[in-house]
């Protein structure tokens, strides 16, 4: 393929297909295309992909959206050509333009995935294999193309994607004439070895052959002077080389490479790894030992040199061959090491490596005969001014050591630097196309002057005309020729052919090569008018399966990579790589294909053409496959698409902002006088610390009745000195009248200001607004609205009858008037009477300032007067810090300016009102009582009262409500949850609004209590219950395809997204309280509330948005489900369940199996049986039960993962129940460690050898063999007296903790999904169980959390060497403490345990409070 370049000042906008610049014969093509379906065979660089173009362009009328649906699909055979071809169509066209290749994930793309981009795109460009699987899957129908062009279209042969196109979908549809115009491209229509040519009628088959596969036409030129008007053709040349006889250096120096590998195959066949591992490491030893040979053999020592050095640098990825374990790579890096010292032992002392002592390199076969003369050759062409030169070699190590030998060489005389370009498959230092496309275009600004490059530049990337073009080595075929001669498009280029002397065979290949063209063009023209055949459809292809339902096919050649993908994605591990395992008789001429137990279909059997036997037993398998539902009606694996919903729901966008709900029993919202008989709760407060300040109870009083267990609670706050007990309970309807409930929302509003924001101004401004509204009353607002009244306020049924004058309505009034007088301002007046005192309201009575609320303005702060110092005015003496002692008239002059009128008026006893704290919050109480609060002298005239009479006890009563009210608001936020959820569900259960408001309670908020206990009990029975239903419904499905339904359903994505559809997150409770944003009920100043419906009779109000994490949504739905479970037990949590939108019930359905010998010829049943003290009914079930994957017999149709999956869910919910009802009270994240301590792989691997079940287990794994006498033998050498913990450094089988959860779920099924029974069989191999005294952290989640804790650094290292894992930690502390540990173990999780617990030593060592 070549690239299009042209100099185009502006795009031509009209209608017409041709572009202006187009020479005749492209127009003469594009003619004949328009007619007909047409090949175009015409050199590289004559400018094919314009005609397709122009092509593209007639047909746009008919692809552009919206009005058609149609596309065109344009084809190219390399990935790296999908981009430039996409470019070339945008800049000449105005087609939407979409680009398609394997690493965009396609391959798992569903139909909606494939219907946008048909709906965005009217040009799809891609590779082959791409548009055959969407057409076989039927996301793409043929109908819809109505332009197909094939790049590079020569490579239609075969099992070649554009071959199974043409056949398998456009000559099957042709009939119907509802298929796409066919466009092919090609520089050769034979992509076959050279012809005589003398052998006309050998080359028109071969052209005949591709126009009848490809339904067209092929195009040409009458020859190639037409073209030559056009594009220079390069002068071909023979260079001849003398081939190097073999000598002593050489030989021995492969002999050498024999013994090498020899010694290193020795070692891997000591390394005891799998008979298939062994396989295939000494299949990369010989392939890497045949490399090294073929650069001496061919390139010389030089280049075998430069091999080991690339093969030792670590940008070499030598493993691309194929997949190694540790063991493997180091056996590769020690041959590879030892092949370098090996070469450069040989390697001539003082050798210089330039062209000045090029002959003394040849003699002494540094390098061979042939690069030699390459380097000869380019020399020559040293006087052009600028070389622009490509040399084509066959293999990429070719072109790795060649660049490095001419960039040397050429460097130092020619200023000539040279870079290779391959393809990514190497197993060398792979290219990426971003780095590809960084040396061509080096190369087309000069920078690089030689590309030495494999057939990726044949038809590959866009490479500007070069000046020589180099065969290193000799053409593949002809079309390999014609394309690498094509290259060389300056004129005067030339083409250079290194041949060997002597070798008349090549000279002559060279010669048919050259004249090929000519042949080619001349029978394509001679046999213009010949009509295209029918496609001959051999056996082969007339074999296919179709789905009726979508049209899907697989046919004979595309069923066996089917069968392999289908494989590849069953269940899996470090022991078992599934695949069908196929045998042939010869005989009998009988295929059977044995599946993998996990899978659907155990085996296939057919009979046909031993030539096609394999291809008839796959195709065979996909039908049956599909009946079993396995494969989709799209025929992908059901497990693709599971992923794809899977994927789905992970790209969900999440909204963080989350409404924050207020319960409706807090709010009002309707007029405000609606009611005079309200319900009313008593709040009794008891202390159980001494303080100089009593408290006093508290009366509340709502709208509505609260519910039962929230008007009757009993709850503890913890303040610095000691507990405070908190009981409510119901104390009866109260009639208020408006009056009342006016004064009451003003005392409490103006109290509460007061104690939450110390400030005057903002105290006024509230009450203003408080004033305001209730002269524009007609317009009600949503907001907190009940009352909250000293007890003493209270008498019967209704309030005392003096309550405007206790409450100091007057104060408040005058205070938001601003009425009072202002003594700064004129002289003022003497007392009246004896007892009044002059303020800044005037003159009081002496009682009003007993038990009073002042402001003083001079500093703006808010005093508690309790009442007078009699003895003490303003010129009694006042000690300062400092030590000074001044009257308290000169104190205020000088400190704040304030000149005393009336300095005989005793002095006030005052203190600074209480803050508001959070009392809900966990805090270490303190042994010593703090002080209440310090006193103050106050003259009396600085004091402005606010309140009058209010006693100190009762702002001290008041500073705790905004705490008790937070936990009265959450209780009835809980209780509205439960009414919503519960008014769904038919039985009558009860959930305490406590259960529910520790579930939605999260560890932010920093309270005794917490989610997380419930959340991983809830956590456990979701899993437990979705888990068995899946086992129950899905019998035929594998334990990769149930474990990804059960991630469907219950990842934190999933139930995220239930949560929000039920509006849980406005219920969640997500931060510490924080008093200062606590909303006063009834003041104006605070936020408005919205309303919200929840249900059809359930509302709340929304206070606003907050930032919730889409983890915290997840766990509370998981806290929630425990809250049921743990209060009502399992059908109201299955109710809530259902509720949620998982629909889960516990019906006992059949275990359909079929084990067709009796189990007891396999498995020793009466031993087991013993061992888990119980009886099976059906003994399979224990046979299936310890049978791995790789133990593969048609008689086990199945192995242990699925009784795995259930078991696995049965055992965790189990132990988490068991933990959780020993002590339901205890600490949040208490659970949760002792059921990691005791759920894990080690615990279950070493209570599996405890009991022997070790013994029992159905496998054909070598390294499993291995490791579990390994592990055994650990076992019986430890002295670990329990099975729980971290104290094992043993690196246990997972298949041994596998089976204790396979035969609990075997137990489970066979007593008729009993849990309890499972409980009472497996509990005996897990005891001792953990307890809170025996618990142990994971070494490494402890080392963690005391970093976090105590604010250290810790750095981790990994290696792996020698078939082991390393990692050094380092944790350095405050003071520059360093303590550092290595381990090496057989994995990196055991290293890093190992390490964390030396560190751990080593840090309590050290330091004690650690």
């Amino acid at each position: 393929m070549e690239p299009v370049n042209m100099e185009i000042c502006e795009e031509q906008n009209n209608s017409s297909a041709e572009l202006p610049f187009a020479r005749s014969y492209q127009l003469e093509a594009l003619e004949k295309a328009k007619k007909q379906n047409t090949i175009v065979f015409l050199e590289t660089g004559s400018g094919k992909t314009l005609i397709a173009v122009m092509l593209l362009r007639s047909f746009a009328h008919s692809l552009h959206r919206p009005a058609q649906s149609n596309i065109a699909v344009f084809l190219v055979p390399t990935v790296v050509l999908v981009t430039q071809q996409a470019e070339v169509i945008k800049m000449h066209t105005e087609l939407k333009v979409g680009k398609y290749w394997g690493d965009m994930g396609v391959d798992f793309w569903d139909a909606a995935t494939w219907q946008k981009e048909l709906d965005e795109h009217e040009v799809l460009v891609m590779t082959p294999k791409i548009l055959l699987d969407a057409l076989s899957h039927t996301y793409i129908k043929l109908d819809k193309i109505k332009v197909l062009i094939f790049d590079e279209c020569h490579n239609a042969r075969g099992n070649h994607p554009y071959a199974r196109i043409m056949k398998d979908f456009y000559h099957r549809q042709m009939h119907t004439n509802d298929v796409p115009r066919i466009f092919g491209m090609t520089a050769s229509p034979i992509k076959a070895k050279v012809k005589g040519t003398s052998d006309s009628y050998g080359y028109w088959k071969d052209i005949q052959a591709l126009e009848n596969l490809m339904h067209s036409k092929v195009y040409t030129c009458v020859s190639e002077a037409i073209l030559a008007e056009y594009i220079p053709f390069p002068s071909a040349k023979a260079q001849l080389y003398t081939e190097d006889a073999p000598n002593a250096l050489q030989m021995g120096l492969i002999n050498s490479l024999d013994m090498l590998r020899a010694k290193h195959v020795s070692v891997v066949r000591n390394l005891d790894v799998e008979e298939s591992a062994e396989r295939s490491i000494c299949s990369k030893l010989k392939k890497l030992s045949k490399t090294f040979q073929f650069c001496l053999n061919e390139l010389g020592l030089w280049a075998a040199l430069k091999v080991a050095e690339i093969m030792s640098s670590e940008e070499t990825d030598i493993f691309s061959w194929g997949e190694l374990d540790v063991r493997g790579e180091t056996t590769i890096k020690a041959f590879n090491s030892d092949v370098l010292k090996e070469l450069s032992t040989h390697k001539p002392p003082g050798c210089n490596w330039s062209t000045s002592s090029m002959k003394a390199i040849l003699d002494a076969r540094i390098i061979s005969s042939k690069v030699f003369c390459l380097v000869e050759s380019l020399r020559r062409y040293r006087s052009l001014k600028d070389l622009r030169c490509i040399i084509f070699v066959e293999r990429v190590v070719t072109a790795m050591v060649l660049e490095t030998i001419l960039d040397q060489l050429l460097s130092q005389t020619s200023g000539w630097r040279a870079r290779y370009i391959a393809g990514n498959q190497s197993a060398l230092k792979s290219q990426s196309r971003k780095e590809q496309n960084k040396i061509v275009e080096e190369f087309r600004q000069g920078a690089v002057h030689i590309l030495v490059a494999t057939s990726i530049l044949e038809e590959g990337l866009d490479v500007q005309s070069c000046n020589l073009v180099v065969r290193f080595d000799p053409s593949a075929n002809i079309c390999s020729f014609i394309q690498s001669r094509g290259r060389a498009r300056m004129q005067n280029s030339d083409f250079l052919l290194m041949v060997k002397k002597g070798d008349d065979s090549q000279l002559l290949r060279m010669n048919n090569y050259l004249s090929s063209g000519d042949v080619m063009r001349k029978e394509s023209l001679s046999h213009a008018t010949v009509p295209c055949q029918p496609v001959e459809f051999s056996e082969f292809d007339e074999i296919f399966y179709r789905v009726p339902s979508t049209g899907a096919v697989v046919t004979l050649s595309s069923s066996v990579s089917l069968i392999y993908f289908y494989c590849s994605r069953l269940p899996s591990d470090g022991y078992f790589k599934p695949s069908p395992r196929c045998t042939i008789d010869e005989v009998s001429e009988t295929c059977t294909l044995q599946f993998p137990n996990s899978c659907p279909v155990q085996s296939v059997s057919v009979k046909g053409d031993k030539k096609m036997l394999k291809h008839l037993a796959c195709l065979e398998a996909c039908k049956k496959l599909h009946e079993k539902g396995a494969l989709t009606d799209s025929l992908v694996p059901d497990i693709v698409v599971e992923e794809r919903l899977m994927k789905g729901i992970e790209r969900e966008i999440y909204d963080e902002n989350q409404a924050k709900y207020t319960p409706p029993e807090l709010v009002g919202d309707g007029p405000r006088y609606a009611s005079d008989t309200y319900h009313s709760y008593l709040m009794e407060l008891k202390q159980d610390f001494y303080s100089d300040i009593p408290v006093h109870d508290v009366i509340l009083v709502f709208k509505t009745e609260l519910a039962s267990d929230v008007g009757n609670m009993h709850f503890d706050m913890a303040v610095d000195w000691g507990n405070m007990s908190v009981d409510i309970k119901y104390a009866g309807k109260i009639n208020l009248s408006d009056e009342q409930v006016l004064l009451c929302s003003q005392y409490q509003a103006a109290v509460l200001r007061v104690l939450r924001d110390h400030n005057f101004d903002k105290l006024v401004e509230s009450l203003k607004g408080l004033f305001e509204r209730e002269k524009n009353d007609s317009m009600p607002v949503s907001h907190h609205d009940y009352l909250i009244l000293p007890r003493h306020w209270l008498h019967r049924s209704s309030l005392v009858s003096d309550l405007e004058r206790i409450t100091s309505a007057s104060f408040l009034r005058d205070v938001v008037q601003g009425s009072f007088p202002n003594c700064n301002k004129r002289k003022c007046p003497q007392p009246k009477k004896k007892d009044e005192v002059y303020t800044k309201n005037g003159f009081l009575h002496r009682s009003v300032l007993e038990n009073c609320l002042v402001c003083t303005p001079h500093n703006g702060y808010i005093y508690s007067i309790s009442g007078f110092l009699d003895g003490m005015d303003g010129n009694s003496l006042l000690s300062l810090s400092n030590g000074e002692v001044k009257t308290y008239k000169s104190y205020y002059k000088i400190r704040h300016g304030v000149d005393l009128k009336f300095e005989s008026q005793a002095l006030l006893c005052g203190r600074q009102v209480f803050r508001l704290r959070n009392y809900l919050h966990r805090c270490k109480q303190k042994k010593e009582k703090e002080s209440s609060g310090a006193s103050v002298e106050l003259p009396p005239e600085l004091c402005l009262v606010i309140m009058s009479p209010i006693s100190v006890a009762t702002l001290y009563t008041f500073s705790f409500i905004p705490s008790i009210m937070h936990r009265v608001e959450s209780l009835l936020l809980s209780a509205n949850l439960i009414a919503i959820i519960t008014e769904h569900c038919t039985q009558n259960v009860f959930i305490p609004a406590t259960k529910v408001l520790e579930a939605i309670t999260t560890k932010r908020c920093q309270e005794k209590f917490h989610l997380e206990s419930l959340e991983t009990l809830g956590d456990s029975f979701l899993k437990y219950a979705v888990c068995q239903q899946l086992f129950k419904t899905h019998q035929h499905n594998h334990e990769g395809l149930l474990s990804i339904k059960k991630d469907r359903i219950i990842s934190n994505v999933a139930l995220c997204r239930l949560g929000c559809q039920r509006k849980i997150p406005g219920f969640i409770r997500y931060d510490s309280f924080d008093p200062k944003n606590w909303i006063i009920p009834g003041d104006p100043g605070d936020s408005r509330l919205d309303k919200e419906l929840i249900s059809s009779t359930h509302k709340v109000y929304n206070g606003g948005v907050r930032k919730i994490k889409s983890k915290r949504v997840a766990d509370v739905v998981e806290a929630l489900i425990g809250a049921f479970l743990s209060s009502a037990g399992e059908i109201p949590a299955l109710r809530f369940m259902n509720w949620l939108g998982i629909e889960v019930e516990f019906s006992c359905i059949l275990y359909q199996r079929n084990i067709p010998v009796n189990p007891r010829l396999l498995v020793n049943i009466t031993r087991i049986e013993s061992i888990l003290n119980y009886s099976f009914k059906d003994p399979s079930l224990v046979v299936e039960a310890l049978t791995h994957g790789s133990y593969m017999l048609p008689e086990i149709p199945r192995c242990y993962q699925r009784l795995e999956f259930l078991g696995d869910a049965v055992l965790d919910h189990l132990i988490t129940l068991y933990l959780y009802s020993k002590d339901p009270e205890m600490s949040p994240g208490l659970l949760t460690d002792l059921r990691s301590a005791s759920v894990n792989n080690e615990c279950y691997a070493l209570s599996a050898i405890r009991a022997g079940l070790h013994k029992h287990i159905l496998h054909a794994s070598q390294i499993l063999y291995k490791q579990m006498g390994a592990a055994v033998a650990s076992f019986q050498n430890s002295s670990l007296e329990s099975t729980f913990g971290w104290e094992s450094e043993t690196n246990y089988p997972k298949v041994l903790a596998d089976i204790i959860e396979s035969l609990a779920g075997a137990i489970f099924v066979d007593s008729g999904f009993d849990k309890q029974v499972v409980f009472n069989s497996i509990r005996p191999l897990l005891e001792p169980l953990v307890t809170p005294e025996t618990l142990k952290l994971n070494p490494v989640r402890e080392l963690n959390h005391l970093c976090q804790t105590h604010h250290l650094t810790i750095s981790k290292n990994r290696t792996s060497e020698n078939g082991v894992a390393s990692i050094t930690l380092e944790v350095v502390e405050a003071n520059g403490v360093v303590h550092k540990h290595t381990c090496t173990a057989s994995d990196r999780k055991m290293a890093k345990k190992i390490a964390s617990k030396a560190i751990l030593k080593s840090l309590k060592e050290s330091s004690g409070k650690l």
